[in-house]
């Protein structure tokens, strides 16, 4: 076979463009995608953005609307708890292998994590709020020595940022999240793989539970 060139296709580069205005909030769920007009925002044909919306579709970021192209798709109830549902199963084999391994830097990235996070706290700033809960997490698959759970959990991760942006910004609670995220690490750090795994667990049905519920005040007071 011939070597590749390393660089990204097209497509490729028009899907990860498309993701970061989705998780980032800057395309939110409702909004119309036509194909013309991010092809020429791209400044690209419209072949790789009609198969960059396919790969979107698949993923769950995007649906049909007919003949006249994709809207992004919507965050609800349904899908947080479809979403949060497998996060459990994901974070908490995580946290369990992660307190089980050897890795020589476990103390320190988690710390470095939960420091982030408590200077995106700080900052009140929703990108960087988003940006440091999912870098906590991403420590821990690392530190799980699994090579397979960040691939595998790709998808569910893409669903959470875009959960994450959109209640972040309407008064969602943020201090327990982060008190959360101090106890998993210190399982993890004194090696308790039991405990790391019922608090990852714990954690992700305190956030669904949080979400849905305001989701439901929102859907009330809009009412």
């Amino acid at each position: 076979m011939e070597p590749l060139s390393g660089r990204k296709s097209l497509t490729d580069e028009v899907h990860d463009r498309l993701v970061d205005a989705l998780c980032s909030g800057a395309l939110p769920p409702g909004t119309p995608l036509r194909q013309e007009a991010l092809a020429e925002e791209l400044n690209v044909s419209r072949q790789p953005v009609l198969q960059a919306l396919g790969l979107l579709r698949r993923g769950g970021l995007v649906e049909p609307m007919g003949r006249r192209g994709y809207r992004v798709a919507p965050v609800d109830g349904k899908l947080v708890r479809h979403v949060y549902d497998l996060r459990e199963a994901f974070d908490g084999l995580a946290a369990r292998l992660a307190a089980e391994s050897n890795a020589s830097d476990r103390e320190s990235a988690l710390r470095a994590a939960i420091s982030q996070g408590h200077h995106a706290l700080g900052s009140g700033d929703t990108a960087k709020l988003v940006a440091a809960d999912v870098a906590f997490h991403q420590t821990i698959y690392r530190l799980s020595g699994n090579p397979l759970l960040p691939e595998a959990s790709a998808v569910v991760w893409l669903q959470i940022r875009r959960v994450m942006h959109a209640y972040i910004q309407t008064g969602y609670p943020l201090d327990p999240i982060w008190t959360e995220h101090q106890a998993i690490a210190d399982a993890i750090c004194v090696g308790d793989g039991t405990r790391a795994q019922m608090l990852a667990v714990e954690h992700s049905r305190n956030a669904k539970h949080r979400l849905i519920s305001k989701m439901k005040d929102t859907d009330h007071q809009a009412n």
